[in-house]
């Protein structure tokens, strides 16, 4: 990780919506280790720096396999 989970976790709030791994349909709120389980490691540091270099609101990242992760700024 690029990013220290507790300062990912203090930082932004993330929204998973989509479909997961074993087809259920999903629209919650999830930690860091809950946004690993569903992505992996290498788009969690893809997408955290982007938000972090972004510095809006809101940040929306897409996964051609149907999800929508959206990171909201504290």
């Amino acid at each position: 990780m690029i990013y220290p989970t507790g300062m990912i976790n203090k930082n932004f709030k993330i929204k998973v919506y989509g479909v997961d791994n074993n087809g259920q349909r999903i629209n919650k709120l999830v930690g860091v280790s809950g946004l690993i389980t569903l992505i992996g490691i290498e788009f969690v540091n893809k997408f955290v720096t982007r938000a972090m270099n972004e510095g809006a609101d809101a940040t929306y990242c897409k996964l051609r396999r149907g999800l929508k992760v959206t990171l909201y700024a504290q």
